[in-house]
C-alpha cells in the first residue's frame, strides 16, 4: 500500500504530522511526501524511509503560471506513483491536490483543514471577493467520492458547510495534531520574579503580536512585575508579518524579550508562568495552546475559532475578546497576582491534554480513518 502526504512546508510536517507518517511506515505502508524542498528535512525523511518529491507551493499565490505549475507537478507525481491514498494538509495542497486527485481518480483521499486562514477570518471586500472566486475550486477539491475532510474545530466545519463546498457525511473533527505528553511534561511552576508570560507563534499581526506587546506596555506603566517572552520569527512570505525593525524597537524599549525561533518550547514553557495567544487568525486548533496545557500552564487566549476550542474556559484558561490589549493586560495581571489560580488552571490543562490531546490518540484516530476509506475501496484489511 502506498500513501502520499502533500504539504506546503516540511517544517510543519515534522512539527504536526510526522508521527502519522512514522506509524504508517510501521504498519507496512510505503510513504511518500510532496512539498517544497528543504535539504536538511528532505534528508531526515530519507533516513526515516520516506520518499520525498519536490513541488513548490508559493506563499503569495499571485502568479497564475506558478500556481498552475504546482498543480502540474502534483499531477505528474500522482500519475507516476499511483498512490492508494493521498493525505492533503493545509490550504493549497488540499485545493490543488483535491482537484488533481479528482481528475486522476485517486482511490482514497483525506484533506486536513488546519484552519481556514485570513481568507475566511477577514470580511474585508478583498477577501469576500476572493471567497467568491475560490468557491468552485473548493467545491471541486471536496467532491471526491471516497474522501474524508478533517477539521480541528466546529466553526471551520460549519463555515465550509455554509459555503456549500463539502457534505456533512465527509466531515470529521480531530481536535488538533496532538502533543507528546512525555516531551511536554507537567512541571511545577517556578516562583519567578518577575512572572514570565510567554507567547510562541509565527510573528504575524493577526496572531496578536502587537496586542501582546501593547499589553506589556500597559502593565509596565502600572509597574506590574512581569516579563514578556516572544518566541518565534517573522514570516516574510506573509503580508501580515511583523518586521525585524519593529521587533528591535519593541525589544529596545524593554517591552519584550526576543527569543527567536526555538525547538525547545517544552523547556521554555516549563520556565514560564503564563502562556498567551491573542490570535484572531483563521486558526485550526493552535498546537502551542495544547503544549502549554500539557506543561501544566494557565493559558490566556481569544474567544475565537480554534483558540477557544483548545481550553476549558475559566477552568484551564481564560478567554478574552479579539484585538483587545486592555483585556489581555487585565487577565495577565490577575493571573500574575494569583499563583493558586494559575496552578489550578495548569492542573486542569494537563488533565485536558491527557484526555483529549495525546498525540497517540490523534495518530490512532487517523489510522482508523485510513482503514475506513481503504475498506470502502478494496473491501479487504490492510493493517
Amino acid at each position: 500500500m502506498k500513501i502520499i502526504f502533500v504539504i506546503n512546508d516540511l517544517e510543519f510536517l515534522f512539527s504536526h504530522r510526522i508521527d502519522i507518517c512514522i506509524r504508517c511506515i510501521g504498519l507496512g505502508y510505503r510513504v511518500h511526501v510532496i512539498g517544497p524542498y528543504k535539504a536538511e528535512l528532505a534528508e531526515q525523511l530519507k533516513k526515516l524511509g520516506i520518499v520525498f518529491h519536490h513541488v513548490n507551493f508559493s506563499r503569495g499565490g499571485k502568479n497564475p503560471f506558478i500556481e498552475f505549475s504546482s498543480m502540474v507537478g502534483l499531477y505528474k507525481i500522482f500519475k507516476k506513483t499511483k498512490p492508494d491514498m493521498v493525505h492533503l494538509i493545509t490550504i493549497k495542497p488540499y485545493l490543488y491536490g483535491g482537484i488533481v486527485a479528482k481528475l486522476l481518480d485517486i482511490e482514497s483521499l483525506v484533506a486536513s483543514v488546519a484552519g481556514l486562514g485570513i481568507v475566511f477570518s477577514s470580511n474585508s471586500i478583498k477577501y469576500v471577493l476572493l471567497r467568491k472566486i475560490l468557491h468552485p475550486f473548493y467545491k471541486l477539491a471536496f467532491s471526491h467520492d471516497n474522501q474524508t475532510v478533517i477539521f480541528q474545530n466546529k466553526d471551520d466545519k460549519q463555515n465550509l458547510l455554509d459555503f456549500g463546498v463539502v457534505s456533512n457525511d465527509k466531515c470529521v473533527i480531530i481536535r488538533g495534531s496532538g502533543v507528546d505528553l512525555n516531551l511536554f511534561q507537567n512541571t511545577i511552576e517556578k516562583d519567578n520574579k518577575p512572572v514570565i508570560v510567554s507567547m510562541a507563534s509565527r510573528l504575524l499581526l493577526d496572531k496578536g503580536v502587537k496586542v501582546f506587546v501593547d499589553a506589556s506596555k500597559m502593565l509596565k506603566q502600572k509597574k506590574v512585575n512581569v516579563e514578556f517572552w516572544l518566541i518565534g520569527s517573522p514570516d516574510f512570505g506573509n503580508s501580515n508579518s511583523v518586521s525585524n525593525r519593529q521587533l528591535s524597537k519593541w525589544s529596545s524599549q524593554g517591552l519584550i524579550k526576543l527569543l527567536g525561533s526555538r525547538d525547545d518550547i517544552a523547556v521554555l514553557f516549563s520556565k514560564s508562568n503564563i502562556v498567551v495567544l491573542p490570535s484572531f487568525y483563521g486558526e485550526g486548533l493552535p498546537k502551542v495552546l495544547i503544549e502549554a496545557a500539557a506543561c501544566g500552564r494557565a493559558v490566556i487566549t481569544t474567544d475565537h475559532p480554534g483558540c477557544r476550542d483548545a481550553i476549558e474556559p475559566k477552568k484551564s484558561g481564560l478567554l478574552i475578546p479579539v484585538n483587545n490589549c486592555a483585556e489581555l493586560a487585565n487577565n495577565i495581571e490577575y493571573l500574575a497576582n494569583n499563583k493558586q489560580v494559575r496552578e489550578d488552571m495548569g492542573k486542569a490543562g494537563r488533565l485536558l491534554a491527557e484526555r483529549e490531546f495525546s498525540v497517540v490518540t490523534v495518530v490512532d484516530t487517523h489510522i482508523d480513518l485510513y482503514k475506513a476509506l481503504l475498506k470502502n475501496t478494496y473491501d479487504v484489511k490492510f493493517f
